[in-house]
């Protein structure tokens, strides 16, 4: 029995940037013809269906996703520097309890994600909520899917009460790129470890001997694939070549990000902001991070990761950052008890891989035909769409690719392609572009968006699709709560 989740939404964001690699992929790789690859399309291919009456029906009444969101502004400023993970996870559910008014002890559990880990704060989940005044009595544990992990922490919260175990759950997912930890090189570490075991004054003075200058040099995260050892931004790169989206496409997409975040901030719509005082500073409550340009700047930008002939620049990729998330997941029956209005239900979800050396970055291709099969609808019955643009480049490729019967045909299996979502109703109010992207905590901001938007515009159906690190994506369908 399927049963669908409830919440509310809370969430904070800000600041970072990624590395450069070698290409390999050659350009157009993926454009019908040229592919260097033998078909391998399926017996069985996957079919979208139409859209059933048990589709329509399906949703358990014991639960639905509840949408008051809150989150604190994004920006390049820096202003978390002094703080913690665990600071900005506790901001973002203390945020949720001001803003649902709920009773501590009515969590049964917290479910956090994360990408960067402080080792100080491992379980960060639980540290948060210990600081945010839950009872001690409330367990609690963190996950980790790249980008997609504040997904992963809502959905467990699903799987939690679907199965019966809890009838609210906490979910969300915090970054903190201000200070990510930086370490001593393995050999200094190997001889700091053995300095502590070291029994005698000549042993320790042997060891301390043997280190060298190179030694001493710090290790830097990277922020690139382990299995490929190539960055986010130099896959972007070359699938942006292999698809043949020209760096006029990636410019214009960012523009357009930016546009209608701006449009959407001086509308009042993105009211998920909440205010944070961070300690010395003044209290911020609007996103600063958006920032319209025109072409002609964009244009003047050098490109970030292949050099010189790339695409990809600082103008058309999200801008890193720290940031929380928390969302309330509980059952519509717990939730109508206490005296919430739920917003929205989850109706389906999915989670794919595929290639993480040339198809990183299409998860959304590969997710969304999947849980539109799943859940028994069509492209055409989502009325909102909320792709995460980790790059202008990505999101037109994987926009190319779901508009290709060729790419179904020789990638995915299928006998006809998924299509394209039309622009009108994509990422309408900005996007991770213009927003900013903290890694763990950009789903719920998805989310949320998706819930707000079906309400402001009266859908009833809203699709959210994200790629992530290794290969991975994910995707999930939210139908609006009747009002």
């Amino acid at each position: 029995m399927r049963r669908e989740a409830c919440g509310s939404i809370c969430k904070l964001s800000f600041k970072g940037r990624v590395n450069t690699g070698k290409s390999r992929t050659p350009a157009n790789r993926y454009v019908e013809g040229k592919t260097k690859k033998e078909s391998k399309t399926s017996n069985n291919p996957i079919e979208v269906k139409t859209q059933s009456e048990s589709a329509r029906q399906r949703v358990n009444p014991r639960q639905a996703i509840n949408f008051r969101a809150g989150r604190n502004q994004t920006g390049r400023d820096n202003r978390y520097a002094n703080l913690m993970p665990h600071d900005l996870a506790r901001a973002a559910l203390q945020g949720l309890l001001n803003r649902t008014g709920l009773p501590k002890d009515a969590v049964d559990y917290i479910v956090y994600g994360t990408v960067i880990q402080e080792v100080k704060t491992s379980n960060v989940a639980r540290e948060a909520a210990l600081g945010a005044g839950f009872s001690d009595k409330t367990p609690a544990h963190t996950v980790t899917m790249a980008c997609i992990s504040s997904n992963q922490a809502m959905t467990t919260a699903v799987g939690l009460i679907a199965a019966g175990q809890c009838d609210a759950v906490v979910a969300g997912g915090v970054e903190f790129m201000s200070d990510v930890p930086i370490r001593h090189s393995r050999k200094m570490r190997k001889t700091m470890l053995s300095l502590n075991k070291a029994k005698t004054l000549g042993a320790r003075l042997s060891l301390l001997g043997s280190i060298r200058l190179a030694h001493l040099a710090p290790e830097l995260p990277a922020v690139a694939e382990f299995s490929t050892a190539e960055t986010m931004g130099h896959s972007a790169d070359r699938l942006a070549a292999a698809f043949g989206v020209s760096r006029l496409e990636q410019d214009e997409f960012a523009l357009r990000s930016h546009m209608l975040a701006k449009k959407a901030q001086d509308s009042g719509l993105l009211s998920d902001v909440i205010s944070f005082k961070v300690p010395g500073k003044d209290i911020v409550s609007k996103d600063n991070g958006i920032r319209p340009s025109t072409m002609e700047q964009m244009a003047k930008l050098k490109p970030a990761f292949i050099k010189p002939h790339g695409t990809v620049t600082a103008a058309n990729s999200s801008f890193l950052t720290d940031g929380a998330s928390a969302v309330l997941i509980m059952s519509e029956e717990k939730a109508l008890a206490m005296g919430y209005k739920p917003k929205a239900y989850l109706r389906d979800f999915v989670y794919v891989s595929q290639d993480p050396k040339d198809q990183l970055l299409l998860g959304p291709t590969y997710a969304t035909p999947k849980v539109l099969e799943k859940s028994g609808l069509t492209l055409n019955d989502i009325d909102v769409f909320e792709f995460h643009e980790a790059f202008a480049g990505q999101i037109m490729a994987n926009l190319k690719a779901m508009e290709s019967d060729w790419f179904a045909q020789t990638y995915m299996g299928r006998k006809t392609k998924v299509g394209a979502p039309p622009m009108e109703k994509f990422n309408t109010w900005g996007g991770s572009l213009s927003l900013g992207h903290p890694f763990a905590a950009t789903g719920c901001r998805l989310v949320t968006t998706v819930a707000h938007r079906l309400q402001k515009e009266g859908g009833q159906y809203g699709l959210v699709a994200a790629c992530a690190a290794g290969g991975q994506g994910h995707a999930m369908v939210i139908e609006a709560y009747p009002q």
